[in-house]
């Protein structure tokens, strides 16, 4: 088959550049409360705001219990 319908084979675009384009295009931000190259305080900030709109993560739950 030579033909690919749009959204299957071809060019596939990597994570970084679909974040960057989702919150360009959308105002959507998919941030890792790991990533390096945030400081410190920004990191925290990240874990804050998940923590308020999803709850604390499993492995930080755990951490808690035991």
């Amino acid at each position: 088959m030579s033909y690919f319908p749009k959204g299957y084979g071809g060019h596939r675009r990597d994570p970084e550049r679909v974040k960057r384009d989702g919150w360009r295009e959308q105002g959507v931000l998919a941030v890792s409360a790991d990533d390096d190259r945030l400081t410190w305080p920004e990191r925290e900030l990240v874990r804050q705001i998940g923590e308020k709109l999803y709850g604390p993560r499993v492995s930080e739950r755990e951490a808690r219990r035991g």
